[in-house]
């Protein structure tokens, strides 16, 4: 494994250690969602829930769009396949 390749994979397992983001990831394995969406079950501010986003996004685990006014998300499981990659060996 390469230097970048392991960056990559710290970085994947930085985003997927908070439970908040681990949750933010299991809603949008339903579909895309916006903001306020995601937002709703956390007791916690726009701002907090926009920090998440952009670490899951950072990582590549979800992108996020533009429709108008909304940024709607989208799960990225691009990553993951990395990690089992690694964990396998």
């Amino acid at each position: 494994m390469n230097k970048s390749d392991a960056d990559r994979l710290s970085g994947t397992f930085a985003a997927l250690a908070d439970p908040t983001r681990r949750a933010i990831l299991k809603r949008l394995t339903a579909g895309p969602a916006n903001v306020k969406d995601l937002a709703e079950p956390f007791d916690m501010s726009g701002p907090a829930v926009s920090k998440h986003l952009r670490v899951l996004e950072r990582a590549g685990l979800i992108r996020r769009g533009r429709d108008a006014q909304a940024r709607p998300c989208e799960l990225e499981a691009a990553p993951l396949p990395h990690v089992a990659t690694w964990m396998e060996s």
